[in-house]
């Protein structure tokens, strides 16, 4: 029996799909890749490199997604694994991918808006209610359950949500 290699292709996106299964432990229902935070998969020699960067430079779940990265890739078959973080350029909202969007609002989370860039860091123009759709909305602290959002609430439904805040 003739056993085919696996190209180097294939071999990186076997690594690349097991830690894109990932997830987030501060919002469950997103994995690393939904949120852009998994940036780059390389094999060289069997070895493993993977680069992550956080949504904030200060993210406290950066070390468990690291070791949850290892363990992923493990469980695939790869034995010999590196996770580095890398910090330029800094991650973006923009790098979400629209399943992870719809994935925050069917959690009860309001998504970022696309392309919004450093404008929003003067102020968000519109967040929608992930309960209700209205956009009758306020803030009412700067940050939320997490520092990556801001707590908000519907005047509609009257409903308290999280945002996460774009940068």
């Amino acid at each position: 029996m003739v056993v085919a290699a696996i190209s180097p292709a294939e071999l990186r996106q076997r690594a690349w799909d097991a830690a894109a299964t990932v997830t987030d432990p501060e919002i469950p229902v997103l994995t690393i890749d939904d949120l852009g935070v998994l940036r780059e998969v390389e094999v060289i020699e069997n070895r493993v490199e993977v680069a992550i960067t956080p949504t904030y430079s200060g993210c406290p779940a950066m070390n468990m997604i690291a070791l949850e990265i290892e363990l992923a890739l493990e469980r695939a078959g790869f034995r010999d694994s590196h996770v580095r973080t890398v910090l330029s350029p800094a991650w973006t909202t923009d790098w979400m991918s629209e399943a992870g969007r719809r994935k925050l609002r069917e959690y009860g989370i309001a998504p970022p808006q696309p392309s919004s860039g450093r404008r929003a860091l003067f102020g968000v123009a519109e967040v929608a209610c992930p309960q209700c759709g209205s956009v009758e909305t306020e803030q009412l602290a700067e940050f939320g359950s997490t520092s990556c959002k801001a707590l908000w609430r519907c005047k509609s439904c009257r409903e308290p949500f999280d945002y996460f805040k774009c940068h």
